[in-house]
């Protein structure tokens, strides 16, 4: 695939960060894992695509997610919610890496328009450039409920209430594997030239368990497990939704699935390969819910429901959200509509998996 050129600016920006990253394979001596690379490719701090300034969602964008497409998607969150903050005294909203700003200030508009605001809207959010992009759009959207919100570097303590994670685990560091004559190895990342390539070495205790054929390839998130132990640690009463395109295991290792998931995203153009544009493209991978929901329940979560998003989304009332518009915008949102729910779209491929905790 043809990609656009980036500018001349672009390019010192991603040249930077590609200096950076052949350092540290120096460092490594010559090999680094594709975790450690896609760690740096998105979040080396004022370099990585999720830090740096980049604009990249919505249309001018390299890709855009739900609340994007539609409010009814935030309209339905908000509607889970209430739910939620029935069974929870002075309940919260925590949101993971909340993009552009527009599904917390769908979500708090129209918990305002029911008279169910939450006592705070927290949103973790590591990128600076992100954190101000997002509090100008709710000082456009909602200004009067701005003083609600408040952005966080890492995790609260005793938090209750609802969590929101939108498209955030596709964006986790992967490692990559592959299956070489009934041994399993693991590919990473080496210096090649002023650019980079693939490297395999061994993987004595490669953490994937299960048989797959001769040059079979995949990747695993070993990400996971972590954070949602340190998310656990952080709960005191609440519900988590995940939100995110992925299969279980049995699909997601499918012998026709043998070149993995991994995925970048490029001014709206899906490609394969992580090792250019450094710092400029997204790196995605899709999620193996299985392996989320193993790891949720020894983290002291009690999975409540795993479902599609089109499934989801019609349980907390979709519909109805679509009849309450007037004419003019439901005829705007139809389209959007079938782009949230239709099994050729966003429905089927994307889950959502309900945790809770406490």
């Amino acid at each position: 695939m043809q990609l656009p050129m980036p500018s001349d600016e672009l390019k010192r920006h991603s040249l930077k960060l590609t200096d950076q990253i052949h350092k540290l394979i120096s460092e490594r001596g010559g090999w680094i894992s594709f975790a450690q690379f896609m760690q740096m490719a998105l979040y080396q701090p004022g370099l990585g695509y999720y830090v740096s300034g980049l604009r990249k969602f919505g249309a001018s964008g390299d890709f855009v997610t739900a609340p994007e497409i539609s409010p009814l998607f935030s309209r339905c969150l908000a509607r889970h919610c209430m739910d939620v903050f029935s069974t929870i005294d002075q309940p919260s909203i925590l949101e993971f890496g909340a993009g552009s700003g527009v599904m917390a200030a769908d979500v708090l508009l129209f918990l305002e328009e029911k008279n169910n605001l939450p006592e705070q809207y927290l949103i973790l959010e590591i990128s600076p450039d992100l954190q101000l992009r997002q509090k100008e759009l709710l000082q456009e959207k909602c200004p009067h409920l701005l003083e609600r919100v408040q952005w966080l570097n890492a995790l609260p303590k005793d938090f209750q209430g609802m969590v929101l994670a939108n498209e955030v685990l596709d964006a986790m560091p992967v490692h990559l594997f592959k299956n070489t004559n009934s041994a399993m190895k693991e590919r990473g990342v080496v210096s090649d030239g002023e650019g980079f390539a693939w490297g395999l070495r061994d993987w004595e205790k490669a953490p994937v368990k299960m048989e797959l054929s001769d040059g079979y390839q995949s990747e695993i998130n070993l990400a996971v497990k972590p954070w949602l132990a340190d998310l656990s640690k952080s709960l005191k009463k609440a519900v988590v939704v995940l939100i995110d395109y992925g299969f279980s295991q049995t699909e997601y290792y499918h012998p026709q699935r043998h070149m993995g998931t991994l995925m970048c995203h490029y001014r709206h153009l899906a490609h394969p390969d992580p090792l250019v544009l450094i710092g400029l493209q997204d790196i995605t991978a899709h999620v193996d819910f299985t392996a989320v929901e193993t790891a949720a329940v020894g983290c002291g979560f009690e999975v409540k429901g795993f479902m599609t998003q089109a499934e989801y989304l019609m349980e907390m009332g979709l519909l109805d959200q679509a009849k309450a518009l007037d004419a003019m915008a439901q005829y705007e949102q139809a389209q959007a509509m079938k782009t949230l729910l239709m099994p050729g779209e966003m429905g089927e491929l994307f889950k959502v998996i309900v945790l809770e905790i406490g």
